[in-house]
């Protein structure tokens, strides 16, 4: 064994009676620890969080959205988009139409978004898995009903059991005759179903049957965009090459990603800024390792002085205290990152921390656990420590012809 290591080891490990540089030196262990453990469990959070946030976005917004690059609208009945549903790798094709409007319920106003989709938006499996309240229907007995975001139900305190009261839907009718205001806007009633929670992009939104909105808008061919879902296991970023190829240049091919850029962009901040806040955590820690060398070397100075006397040099000194700071700082990070796992697993498993609301889509805090974090950790802390260490290690040399002139 190095014999700085063998030396470091017995100073860490003492049998002898507990001294203040030994309670110093494990407050500086549990520091990295908590520290070490914190960055595990709130990089997990965090990462359950996003994994859920993406995983609503996903259960309501389709693979691939095909808009156009010009205008509102576009004629969808072209022979390539008829190929398209066609497509034996195609689950589903929803046509869907929108625009802004003025909803209304019980003389109360708000402005949102009125979206029509085709019947092949209700083939989505995990429409259930974003309602809070009511159903995802959009027909039935042959009446038309509406499924509405959570702000519109909260702004408007809509009642989806009640239905013997609708929400009116105004629009701004295509031509217009200023001699009346009233007859300027296009007015239709619906009655709301359900109640929906995704997020801010689409809880504005009244999602209603195509039908109902062609009516509303007096928009009977064309369409705001194509919705297209893949059965499981096909390539989307093939199937999204493949109809830029052929599509043409009028129009605009997204997969999810560039359908929500901004939220992609707002996580990916949060995240990065996350990581920083917490590394500074971590260098706060790991520093105090260097408070307790200093009070090492200070405790340790016969020690020093006599192996020097017996020829050590200031390589082997330096490695003692260097290789103090790394266990201090190895086994608090280890530590650190059992017990963040453990904690992670419990929550997962049990969840144990609340959300404190009573919500349908999310209960308790949701963890996701990425070995990529562990290892980011496991560096962060070994790259801190060396620099912790190494200073330490610098500073138990000075002074050092002192030391042995006081032996």
């Amino acid at each position: 064994m190095n014999t700085s290591v063998y030396i470091a080891k017995r100073y860490l490990f003492s049998r002898k009676k507990m001294h203040a540089i030994n309670i110093i030196s494990g407050i500086s262990m549990a520091g990295v620890l908590i520290g070490s453990a914190a960055f595990i469990i709130i990089l997990s959070g965090f990462n359950g969080l996003e994994q859920t946030i993406l995983s609503l976005y996903s259960n309501f917004s389709p693979e691939i959205r095909i808009e156009p690059k010009l205008g509102k609208t576009f004629n969808p009945n072209t022979p390539y988009f008829n190929a398209l549903r066609h497509d034996p790798k195609v689950f589903s094709i929803t046509e869907t139409l929108q625009e802004k409007a003025l909803i209304r319920y019980n003389e109360k106003p708000f402005v949102g978004t009125i979206e029509g989709v085709s019947d092949d938006f209700l083939k989505n499996p995990l429409l259930d898995s974003i309602m809070q309240a009511g159903s995802f229907t959009l027909h039935s007995e042959g009446d038309s009903y509406a499924v509405i975001g959570s702000e519109v139900q909260n702004d408007l305190s809509i009642n989806v059991h009640d239905h013997l009261l609708p929400m009116e839907i105004y629009t701004p009718k295509r031509t217009l005759n200023s001699a009346d205001p009233l007859s300027e806007f296009n007015v239709r009633s619906i009655t709301p179903a359900g109640v929906f929670a995704v997020g801010e992009d689409y809880d504005k939104t009244v999602v209603a049957p195509l039908s109902f909105v062609r009516e509303l808008l007096d928009q009977p061919v064309n369409v705001s965009a194509l919705d297209i879902n893949y059965k499981a296991g096909t390539d989307i970023d093939a199937a999204q090459q493949a109809i830029k190829d052929k599509i043409g240049s009028n129009y605009t091919v997204k997969n999810r990603t560039q359908q929500n850029t901004e939220l992609y962009k707002t996580l990916n901040y949060e995240h990065w800024f996350i990581f920083m806040i917490l590394i500074f955590v971590l260098i706060i820690a790991i520093f105090n390792i260097i408070g307790s060398l200093t009070m090492l070397v200070i405790d340790k100075r016969k020690d020093i002085a006599i192996l020097t006397s017996l020829g050590a040099g200031k390589r082997l000194i330096q490695g003692i205290f260097f290789f103090e700071g790394m266990m201090i700082s190895a086994i608090g990070c280890i530590a650190g990152i059992v017990f963040g796992l453990v904690f992670c697993i419990l929550q997962q498993r049990y969840g144990w921390i609340k959300m404190g609301s009573k919500m349908s889509v999310i209960d308790a805090y949701p963890v996701s656990l990425r070995f990529s974090d562990f290892v980011l950790v496991f560096l962060t802390v070994c790259t801190v420590a060396i620099i912790a260490s190494g200073i330490s290690a610098r500073l138990s040399i000075k002074g050092l012809n002192d030391i042995k002139q006081d032996l």
